[in-house]
């Protein structure tokens, strides 16, 4: 049995329609415009709706932060590396590679952001890091549903890969010796990021085409990963949207 859980998650699913949904249980004590929504768009694909006390539902989601809501669906659907390649939303690819994130919190901002940004995809190892999980689904405000994510067998050697495709890699540690900000990210590229509190890995820092850092000018010496992903993803955001300003006019 697998669980998606909280209203933003198990709507965005309900939407992206990338999973078979069995039924959703949501809370028979709450009435609210929300969930009644969620119920109606139940409804409108044929999901069975089960109304359950809150403590069933502590019980399926392993938690409390359900916010009233949980569906018992299909697992998760990774997609290959081609199918990201394949997915360019603009002119330019842009891809996130997580060279090892272990934290589902940290994963579901990054995948939130990733989205927000206009990412194509987001690729991440299958051994040692986070997958698709419930919590996952539920930090990522459901944009785990929507965003195409691949799962590979070696992070060094998709970054090869990605190279040979003419996409370039801009390795994001804080060993850098230029700023993330004097890169050129009006081209097809792919930002990889590290695992928390070990950064990337060396030998795929030295397959990226340009490393890079964040200024640090307080006393902390770096970033939480997620908010690292932000700043860089929404950096490359602004050059391109810049670019396409200046060719507008």
């Amino acid at each position: 049995m697998n669980i998606i859980y909280g209203i933003n998650a198990v709507s965005e699913a309900l939407k992206a329609r990338g999973r078979a949904f069995q039924w959703v249980g949501v809370a028979k004590e709450r009435h609210d415009l929300r969930l009644q929504r969620l119920i109606e768009e139940c409804r409108h694909q044929g999901v069975p709706v089960r109304f359950l006390n809150r403590a069933e539902l502590d019980r399926m989601a392993g938690n409390n932060a359900h916010q009233g809501a949980v569906a018992v669906t299909s697992a998760k659907q990774y997609n290959d590396l081609d199918d990201l390649l394949a997915a360019k939303r603009g002119e330019h690819a842009l891809l996130v590679v997580l060279d090892g994130v272990e934290d589902p919190h940290n994963l579901g901002a990054i995948l939130r952001t990733a989205d927000a940004a206009g990412a194509d995809g987001v690729i991440i190892p299958e051994r040692r890091a986070a997958g698709v999980t419930p919590t996952v689904a539920k930090a990522s405000a459901g944009a785990s549903e929507h965003l195409p994510i691949a799962r590979v067998t070696n992070i060094a050697r998709t970054v090869e890969d990605l190279k040979s495709k003419n996409i370039w890699v801009v390795g994001l540690d804080e060993r850098g010796q230029q700023t993330y900000d004097t890169i050129d990210y009006r081209v097809d590229c792919a930002i990889v990021l590290g695992a928390e509190g070990k950064g990337v890995h060396d030998l795929v820092r030295k397959k990226c085409d340009f490393v890079a850092s964040i200024p640090m000018l307080g006393k902390v010496p770096s970033l939480n990963v997620s908010v690292a992903a932000g700043v860089v993803l929404y950096e490359v955001v602004r050059q391109r949207a810049k670019a396409e300003a200046r060719q507008a006019k």
